[in-house]
C-alpha cells in the first residue's frame, strides 16, 4: 500500500486582518504538529495554507484530487468562513472528507475573553456555516467533534483515515477469476460492469489452464524451499499417512502458491477466486496456497464469489498495519448449534480460511475432498480468536448493491471437533442468535462473508456511503419490526432514485 497522507485545510476569511490570519496559521500548524506526534494516527497529516478565497479553495481541492499520495482532506473552520466560497471546490473534489469540529483552545478564557478573542476563535460559528453547505450539496463526509488533544478524538480520526484509504484503494482492486462461479448459484453472481462503475473494481476471467501453466513452470527447487518453510512453520499432522506421500501433497500446494502469486503479480491482480468444479490441469483444489495468499493480503472468494474476494482485499487494506490486529478472512456459514443457551453458527470452508484469524497453533492436514475429483488437498487447520467482529455480505439486488453488516461475537465451541479437517470460527450474531439470523435472511445476506475482527460497522457504512450504495447494519439494537421497516423504506428510496 502507498504511504498515504491527509491534508489539513483551515477555513477563515480576511475580515479581521493579517494579524488574525497569522494566528490562524500558527494554530492550525500547531494542531497538525501535535496530531502527527501523538502516535495515534496511522498516516501523516500535511498542513496546507489557510483557505480564504473561492479560487484558493478550488485550487487546493483539485491539487488534492491529482496527488496520488493524498487519501483525503480534513477541514477545520477556525473562524467564520463564508460557505459559498467552498462550493466550487467541493463540486470538483472527489476524495474522502472529514469535517473536524474542534477549536484551538480547550477552555473559554473566562478572565480575559473579549471581542477580539471572540472574533478570532469562531469554530462553533464557522462549523455551522460550513456544515450547512455540505448538507445542502449532499456531500458525504465524516464528522469528528472534540478537542484535538483528546486521545479519543484522535482515535476517531485514525478510524476515519483507514476508511478513507479503503475508499481510495477500492478503485485499485483487480479480481482474477479462475474459471467461473458455481453453476446455478444466485448469490455469488452480480453485475460486474456495475461493480466497476460503483467501486472501481476490475473483475476479469482467465482459463484455469492458463494459471495451471504458471503453476507447472515453478521450479522444483523453489517448491522445495517453500515446502521446507511450511514444515518449519506449521505442525504436520500425518494421521497415519506415509510421510513421503504426505509431503508430496504439501509440495503441490507450495507449487500452487508460487505459481498463483507470480501470475497475480505479473497481471497486477490483488484478489482471486477459484471454483472446485473447474480445476483443469491443477492437481489439487488450492487450499493451503490460498490461505497463505490471503495472509499476505490478497482477497479471496470461493466458488467464483468475486464480491467477497474484493471485499476481503478491501478490508485487509483498511486494517493494514493496525496495532494488535486480529485478522480478516473469508468465512462461510456452515451449520447451526441450536441447543438452548448455546446457540451459534459454525463458520468454516472446505479449505480456504485465512490464518491471520488463527488463535494458537496452526497445523497442516491432508484429507480427501468429495468435490473437485483431484488429489487430497493440504490445508491449514486451526481455531479462530475470540472477540467481537463484523461479517459483511455485498449482494446485488438488481437495481442496487446492498452491503449487509452483522456485528458478531466470536466464542469458543463447547467441544473440540477432531474429525473436522478445516479451520473454524464459531460466532453468535448480534443482537442475539435468532434475531440476527432472521434479519440476515430478510436482507438477503449470502453464505460467504468478508469477516474482520479489526473493523467496525460504522467504518463499513462510511465506505458504503462513499460508494453510493445501501448499507444495512444488524447489531445490538436491531429489532425485527424496525428492521423490516428500514428495508421497505430503502426499497422505496432506491426505486425513486432509479426514476
Amino acid at each position: 500500500m502507498k504511504a498515504y497522507k491527509f491534508w489539513f485545510c483551515t477555513g477563515s476569511q480576511d475580515l479581521y486582518g493579517d494579524e488574525c490570519l497569522n494566528h490562524v496559521a500558527e494554530h492550525s500548524q500547531a494542531i497538525v504538529r501535535e496530531l502527527n506526534a501523538s502516535g495515534v494516527l496511522p498516516f501523516e497529516i500535511i498542513w496546507k495554507p489557510t483557505l480564504i478565497t473561492n479560487e484558493l479553495i478550488r485550487k487546493t481541492f483539485n491539487e488534492a484530487n491529482i496527488d496520488d499520495e493524498c487519501a483525503g482532506v480534513i477541514t477545520w473552520m477556525h473562524t467564520f468562513s463564508p460557505a459559498k466560497s467552498w462550493i466550487l471546490g467541493h463540486q470538483e473534489y472527489r476524495k474522502p472528507l472529514l469535517h473536524f469540529n474542534t477549536q484551538f483552545n480547550m477552555e473559554i478564557p473566562y478572565d480575559t475573553i473579549d471581542m477580539d478573542f471572540m472574533n478570532e476563535n469562531q469554530s462553533a460559528h464557522g462549523d455551522r456555516e460550513y456544515a450547512h453547505i455540505l448538507s445542502r450539496m449532499g456531500i458525504a463526509r465524516e464528522i469528528v467533534v472534540g478537542h484535538w488533544s483528546n486521545k479519543a478524538v484522535q482515535e476517531k480520526i485514525a478510524v476515519w483515515m483507514r476508511t478513507a484509504v479503503g475508499i481510495i484503494e477500492s478503485s485499485h482492486i483487480r479480481v482474477m477469476r479462475v474459471a467461473d462461479n458455481m453453476r446455478n448459484v444466485a448469490v455469488t453472481e452480480g453485475d460486474k460492469v456495475e461493480a466497476q462503475l460503483k467501486f472501481g473494481w476490475e473483475i476479469d476471467a482467465y482459463p484455469v489452464n492458463e494459471i495451471a501453466e504458471a503453476v507447472d513452470a515453478v521450479s522444483a527447487s523453489d517448491t522445495k524451499a517453500l515446502t521446507d518453510e511450511y514444515y518449519e512453520k506449521y505442525t504436520m499432522l500425518l494421521e497415519g499417512r506415509d510421510a513421503a506421500e504426505f509431503r508430496r501433497h504439501v509440495e503441490a500446494q507450495a507449487q500452487i502458491e508460487l505459481g498463483f502469486e507470480r501470475f497475480l503479480k505479473e497481471k497486477n491482480y490483488q484478489a482471486i477466486v477459484t471454483h472446485f468444479g473447474d480445476l483443469g490441469a491443477l492437481r489439487q483444489l488450492p487450499g493451503l496456497a490460498i490461505q497463505r495468499l490471503m495472509e499476505k493480503g490478497y482477497g479471496f472468494g470461493a466458488e467464483g464469489d468475486w464480491k467477497v474476494a474484493a471485499m476481503v482485499r478491501l478490508m485487509k487494506l483498511m486494517t493494514e498495519g493496525k496495532k494488535d490486529a486480529k485478522g480478516t478472512s473469508m468465512l462461510e456459514d456452515y451449520t447451526y448449534n441450536l441447543v438452548p443457551g448455546k446457540e451459534g453458527i459454525l463458520q468454516a470452508h472446505m479449505l480456504e480460511i485465512c490464518p491471520s484469524i488463527a488463535d494458537g497453533p496452526i497445523s497442516v492436514k491432508c484429507k480427501p475432498l468429495s468435490m473437485g475429483e483431484r488429489e487430497d488437498p493440504a490445508r491449514l487447520v486451526f481455531t479462530s480468536k475470540q472477540g467481537e467482529g463484523i461479517a459483511c455480505s455485498l449482494v446485488d439486488l438488481g437495481n442496487r448493491f446492498r452491503l449487509i453488516i452483522n456485528e458478531v461475537d466470536c466464542i469458543k465451541t463447547e467441544k473440540e471437533m477432531p474429525s473436522l479437517p478445516t479451520a473454524t470460527n464459531f460466532w453468535v450474531p448480534k443482537p442475539d442468535f435468532y434475531t440476527g439470523i432472521e434479519a440476515w435472511t430478510l436482507a438477503g445476506g449470502a453464505h460467504h462473508t468478508a469477516f474482520s475482527y479489526d473493523l467496525t460497522s460504522d467504518q463499513m457504512v462510511a465506505w458504503a456511503e462513499a460508494m453510493g450504495i445501501e448499507a444495512i447494519v444488524i447489531g445490538k439494537n436491531t429489532n425485527i419490526s424496525d428492521f423490516r421497516r428500514e428495508l421497505k423504506l430503502n426499497d422505496m428510496y432506491y426505486s425513486l432514485m432509479k426514476k
